[in-house]
């Protein structure tokens, strides 16, 4: 049975405009979407890990929450969304955790 104990942020890029009213790519940020917070497989660390990157996180929501975001947030941690995976009317997310200092 799912708790939904967790609490996520997804965060999409969307066409908007900038200050000038040019078009631009605008980040959009939904908050407190309730998740399941998962343990990472095994398999899917290392194929993950022979694909080039590192899967550090899964989170599982409702398939209704998900609108194709690529980024998630978690407990102030932000990670990218590699990979989903539906499962009937649920979504698993499998995240690498992103350093965004370099930005």
């Amino acid at each position: 049975m799912s708790r939904w104990s967790d609490v996520i942020s997804l965060t999409g890029i969307t066409e908007g405009t900038d200050a000038d009213g040019f078009p631009a790519d605008v980040e959009v940020t939904r908050e407190n979407i309730f998740a399941n917070k998962l343990p990472v497989r095994s398999t899917e660390f290392y194929q993950a890990s022979q694909a080039g990157y590192r899967i550090e996180a899964r989170f599982k929501i409702r398939l209704i929450d998900y609108q194709g975001e690529e980024k998630l947030s978690y407990e102030d941690i932000p990670y990218t969304i590699e990979r989903t995976y539906e499962t009937g009317e649920f979504v698993e997310l499998s995240c690498e955790r992103r350093d965004d200092s370099h930005v």
